[in-house]
């Protein structure tokens, strides 16, 4: 049963998501709020709950931090590896990353930033004293001010960048108002929560039937699972011509998944939730780092090429890190 469940929320992720998709493409024509804006803040936001409620839950009902933190953080390295699946579903003769925006790229630096906070905390926090707020932890605080900091950051830019720019109209969602087109992507929305969230709770009844350690089924098996709004919502994006929106979706989640550490320091309130993860998810941290490096300089620095068929340069050094992670938390494990 528990399999079928599985099945059952990823196919009405997909159904959703794929609307989902077309209805942010449409807001973000009808608002003129771009592109970049919308995937990084208003679908970010929807696909990320999965993750936020299986940290939260891993926390606060199972009492698992390292489930908890390799959730969010393995999910991170996750999406960015979606990045070179992108290039295999793209219609275009270059990669996708060649066609985005360098726009995206203060989405990248505010995420390596993010990323480097929670690195910090998890290694200083059992070795110092760290300063907190009862049991809130002076790193948690950080990350959950640091987000909206980097939301209006990347608002302000795109509002400059849109009141000078020259929009590009079509008929595509002449048919749809705008009251309309919010309706069905809240709808289409709801779906999307509702199923990742579904999904995201099998993870630990699927660990008790296979004996998987939580450290293994955190990072590898629920991130992917916790994904799957990311993954629909990516390849809708790039299958529709629209890769600005597909990155914003995937940079955007990543830097609420790493924020949201903060928010699940906050449920737990046994402590630290720094302090109680194991050292190995710092493999995750340096993983999502390099392979956050890797996108950014694949977008400051396009190639009109692929390397060979359709694999670009960046492509397998993203799978190659990610399948590390997972190699490395498989053999250091635990429950």
């Amino acid at each position: 049963m528990v399999w079928l469940e599985f099945l059952t929320c990823l196919a009405l992720i997909l159904a959703a998501g794929t609307r989902l998709t077309r209805y942010a493409d449409a807001i973000s024509e009808k608002t003129q709020l771009g592109r970049i804006w919308i995937g990084i803040v208003l679908v970010a936001s929807i696909t990320a709950m999965p993750e936020m409620a299986t940290g939260i839950s891993s926390a606060v009902l199972v009492d698992s931090p390292n489930l908890a933190f390799g959730t969010l953080l393995g999910s991170v390295c996750f999406n960015l590896t979606i990045v070179a699946i992108l290039d295999g579903l793209n219609r275009q003769r270059i990669p996708a990353l060649s066609q985005v925006s360098s726009r995206q790229l203060p989405g990248a630096r505010w995420g390596m930033g993010l990323l480097v906070l929670a690195g910090l905390g998890l290694y200083l926090s059992p070795r110092v004293g760290m300063p907190s707020l009862g049991w809130l932890s002076l790193p948690a605080i950080l990350l959950v001010v640091m987000y909206p900091l980097a939301v209006r950051q990347i608002l302000g830019a795109e509002k400059r960048h849109t009141a000078t720019e020259e929009r590009e109209t079509t008929d595509r969602y002449a048919n749809l108002t705008l009251r309309g087109v919010f309706v069905r992507f809240y709808l289409a929305a709801a779906v999307v929560v509702a199923a990742g969230v579904w999904l995201s709770f099998t993870g630990d009844r699927i660990a008790d039937v296979t004996g998987w350690g939580t450290s293994f089924v955190g990072n590898l098996f629920l991130a992917v699972a916790t994904s799957a709004p990311e993954i629909v919502v990516s390849i809708s994006a790039v299958r529709m011509g629209v890769p600005d929106l597909a990155l914003g979706d995937i940079l955007g989640a990543n830097m609420l998944d790493t924020a949201m550490v903060g928010l699940v320091d906050l449920f737990y309130v046994r402590g630290s939730i720094f302090a109680a993860t194991s050292q190995v998810n710092l493999v995750v941290v340096a993983a999502a780092l390099l392979m956050t490096l890797v996108v950014s300089l694949a977008i400051a620095r396009p190639r009109d090429n692929y390397v060979v068929g359709r694999v670009s340069w960046y492509g397998p050094i993203l799978v190659a890190s990610y399948l590390v992670v997972a190699y490395v938390l498989f053999t250091h494990g635990a429950g």
